[in-house]
């Protein structure tokens, strides 16, 4: 058994002190704040007790991550720990997944099953349909092949998804071309669904992780069938309660959990390539391993420091965008809102080129919407709505005062929501409100300049790598969030805990995972073919 340290309470670092402690390991997770969840915090926000407040009521926020998708990654942490995560932490899903508003007053909601939303696709612009079912079938293809070469292990550069010398088979090969190195999302996109409106729907898949469809991987189009073919869900009392879960799991199993306390430092030995414990509150505690569930780049450059954290401040890694976050309290609910919306911008290409390459907010941004309130009445007082509303702006950039350019910008997205979402009376409705900059996010969360995803998946050919779970710098060093292996959204950042976990386990010699984890987590479609047999 080893004595691990947990960096950092987000949802990888909780994922990866379950993991840990279920296989054996005895965990301490520490994080600087007094809560535990990382970004997947909550907000309450108290309505004034006047006519226009109707007479008070609490709002409640998801503050950080809204929409949960690949529910078999939770399945298979709480089955490492022998529990059934439908019964501890029930899930509700949704369809239709978003609903898309266009800056031409057109509308179309994106349902889960491949069928229906090609026919739909087609009545709303002839000549897309059988385009998106073929998008699908290649969607589908990029999931079956990110399983195989990006998921459940540590991979930092293709050396650790591919055996060149022995590993190139024919189906190898023949994968790798699948890969469409050196294409884009969008170029994928469009190539077959040339609609605008319908392909900037389908771009969205990359607000998952931050990036620019015009610069991401194509390899990232795998988005699309894991949401068709594995839902989008709701987390019972928000995805505030995935965080609860895996903590009173966590607990459970008897790892310690110490919020409010602040790791600053690493005791490495052997010329700092060996972990040797922490630095918290000024003493040394001595540990085995540390999961590090703190920025990979911001761990590498202040906690390992020296040769190490100059290689990995060099290596070119890109923060992600930033963004700004409504939390807004209303008094009446919009009636034709769905649970997930898009409020699209006018021009795709002129949103990204500002963001990604101006490094300025976009003049006309894309709003995402959660009204969570016909899902979940309990989020606010009868018949209003805690809307939560986020913007995607640039990462922080040298000069740019959040401080002063939230009023304004709020404005900008204020009058986006009435011209093209029918949110005409929005600031009639307001009762009450807070707002999340990028400054704030870079220091509530000690994220890279304000990146909500950690770090951008941008380059056409090598673009989905992130510093990898296993240090090859560092024995005894693992890392976990949405700026190492696979990357940001709930369900990476949680598969990356698990993969932090399991590959220090293989280094400790652990137990390993069990046949139901294993099971838990295996897709959906993959079980079925293995039945089959069985069944004749």
């Amino acid at each position: 058994m080893a004595k691990v340290a947990v960096i950092g309470g987000g949802l990888g670092g909780l994922a990866a002190a379950c993991v840990a402690q279920a296989r054996g390991h005895q965990v301490t997770l520490f994080d600087k704040n007094e809560w535990l969840g990382g970004k997947a915090a909550v907000l309450n926000l108290e309505a004034p007790a006047t006519p226009a407040g109707r007479n008070g009521g609490t709002f409640r926020f998801d503050m950080g991550p809204t929409i949960l998708t690949v529910p078999r990654v939770l399945r298979r942490i709480f089955a490492e720990a022998g529990r059934e995560q439908a019964r501890d932490l029930p899930l509700i899903r949704l369809d239709p997944q978003w609903r898309c508003f266009f800056e031409d007053g057109t509308r179309i909601d994106l349902s889960e099953n491949v069928d229906a939303m090609a026919r739909e696709m087609e009545s709303f612009a002839p000549g897309n349909g059988e385009g998106y079912r073929a998008f699908q079938r290649e969607s589908e293809n990029l999931h079956r092949i990110s399983e195989g070469f990006f998921f459940w292990k540590s991979v930092e550069d293709l050396t650790d998804t591919i055996d060149f010398k022995s590993n190139m088979q024919a189906n190898t090969l023949k994968d790798v071309m699948a890969l469409r190195m050196g294409k884009t999302v969008a170029k994928v996109i469009r190539g077959h669904v040339p609609d605008a409106r319908l392909a900037q729907m389908l771009d969205h898949y990359t607000q998952y992780v931050g990036s620019s469809p015009y610069l991401a991987p194509a390899v990232i189009c795998g988005i699309g069938d894991m949401q068709a073919s594995e839902g989008i869900w709701y987390p019972v009392g928000g995805t505030r309660a995935v965080a609860e879960g895996l903590a009173k799991l966590a607990e459970r199993l008897g790892a310690e959990l110490r919020p409010s306390t602040e790791v600053t430092g690493l005791d490495l030995r052997d010329n700092g390539t060996r972990i040797a414990g922490v630095v918290a509150k000024g003493e040394i505690i001595p540990f085995d391993a540390v999961i590090s569930n703190m920025d990979a780049i911001r761990t590498y450059k202040e906690l390992v420091g020296g040769k190490t954290g100059r290689k990995y401040e060099k290596k070119g890694y890109k923060p992600a965008c930033s963004g700004v976050v409504l939390y807004l309290g209303l008094n009446k609910r919009y009636d034709h809102l769905g649970h997930h919306d898009f409020v699209f911008s006018r021009d795709a290409e002129e949103e990204f080129d500002a963001i990604y390459k101006k490094g300025i907010p976009a003049p006309d941004p894309t709003a995402y919407l959660a009204a969570p309130s016909g899902t979940d009445p309990s989020v606010a007082p009868d018949g209003g709505e805690a809307l939560y509303v986020l913007v995607h702006t640039p990462h922080l950039r040298p000069g740019q005062d959040w401080s002063k350019m939230l009023p304004e910008y709020r404005q900008v997205i204020l009058d986006k929501l009435k011209r093209t979402a029918g949110m005409e009376d929005i600031e009639e409705r307001i009762v009450v409100e807070r707002a999340l900059t990028p400054q704030d996010i870079h220091e509530r969360y000690k994220v890279l300049d304000g990146a909500i995803y950690g770090l951008a998946s941008h380059g056409a050919f090598l673009g989905a790598f992130k510093p990898g779970n296993r240090s090859r710098q560092v024995k005894g060093l693992y890392l976990a969030g949405g700026a190492a292996h696979p990357g940001p959204g709930m369900p990476m950042v949680m598969m990356s805990g698990w993969i932090a976990a399991d590959a220090l386990d293989q280094d400790m010699g652990g137990r390993g995972m069990s046949p139901e984890a294993e099971r838990a987590g295996t897709r959906d479609a993959l079980l079925a073919r293995q039945m089959a047999p069985a069944a004749e």
